[in-house]
């Protein structure tokens, strides 16, 4: 049964109970997030402040900038002030330089955004057809020696930590070649090796997941049916193999590419890109508290939408066990 006759057969009802599901998952996780979130600067040993401007630092200005954060005010109150703030778009300030964290998040967000985006297509739009491909290939055992050279070649490159694929990539096309520019954000030629960097990794694992995941399917009664009534192998591979094993692809891509977002902080450092990761380091080493605090909350917010869109995507291709599950 396809995806589209299994979704007309189902009531209004278990859809009504999934999404409110999802949904309230959705905002105790976000809830657990904020209030972690606003922990952080909470379990920070010593003064947070006192450690933000260092030990020489008026005992004065000290005072004043703990005022000015609210951090001279009960645990609870902070709290409430925190959550207050979240919902009219205030995510504090910073202690270094006295501007709003919004402003600077409004400012890098969409710099992280132009790299992280374009490496989740990059990763979708190799790893699938490369992990098709390579299973109808080996499919039965066949072909042992190209098996062998796919599975050694994404293993060794989704073994090497973003940075080194970066620097090695600004060390080859941009030291040596001058195809690219070494650093910044500067046109579209600055950012394909930001984004090959990024999407090189995890390219390389979902390609075997989806292998893996279409080798089981092509092994199914409902497979050898279609290939029995002799349908195109477009027909057989496209319409019944792959929408099967994305199904359990996406369980495991969506945490992949949840992933990837950690790797834009080394690869943003490496190619001195302007945006959220840069950022998340500079305010680490100068103790830049709230911040790092914005920072790390945007980077959650990001994580759980991407977990909110596969599990929706799981439900339209297989939506009567995804519900039935919830």
């Amino acid at each position: 049964m396809t995806g589209a006759t299994a979704l007309a057969g189902l009531r209004p009802g278990p859809w009504l109970t999934f999404g409110i599901r999802r949904l309230a998952r959705f905002a105790v996780s976000l809830w657990v997030l904020v209030t972690v979130a606003f922990l952080m600067i909470q379990l920070i040993p010593g003064d947070p402040v006192r450690a933000a401007l260092g030990l020489t630092a008026p005992a004065e200005l000290v005072q004043a900038q703990r005022a000015a954060l609210g951090l001279d005010h009960p645990i609870w109150q902070q709290y409430l002030d925190y959550l207050g703030g979240l919902l009219h778009g205030d995510f504090g300030t910073s202690m270094l330089t006295g501007l709003p964290v919004s402003d600077v998040l409004g400012d890098r967000l969409p710099a992280t955004l132009l790299l992280a985006l374009p490496a989740y297509l990059v990763v979708i739009a190799v790893a699938i057809p490369l992990g098709l491909l390579f299973a109808v290939l080996t499919r039965g055992g066949r072909r042992r020696h190209t098996e062998l050279t796919f599975t050694s070649t994404t293993i060794l490159l989704a073994a090497i930590p973003e940075f080194l694929v970066a620097v090695a990539l600004v060390a080859f096309f941009s030291v040596q070649l001058g195809w690219f520019p070494v650093a910044g954000r500067d046109g579209v030629g600055s950012l394909l090796l930001p984004v090959a960097a990024l999407a090189l990794g995890p390219a390389s694992v979902l390609s075997r997941i989806v292998r893996v995941e279409t080798l089981s399917v092509l092994g199914n009664d409902f497979v050898r049916t279609a290939r029995a009534k002799r349908l195109p192998a477009r027909l057989v591979y496209l319409r019944h193999a792959l929408p099967n094993a994305l199904t359990a692809t996406l369980t495991l891509g969506g945490l992949l590419l949840s992933g990837m977002l950690a790797g834009t902080v080394l690869v943003e450092n490496v190619f001195a890109w302007p945006g959220l990761g840069a950022t998340i380091a500079r305010s680490i080493l100068q103790k830049d508290y709230p911040m790092v605090q914005g920072i790390v909350l945007v980077y959650g917010i990001g994580v759980l939408l991407m977990n909110l869109v596969v599990d929706v995507l799981l439900a339209v291709l297989d939506p009567r066990s995804t519900i039935r599950e919830s």
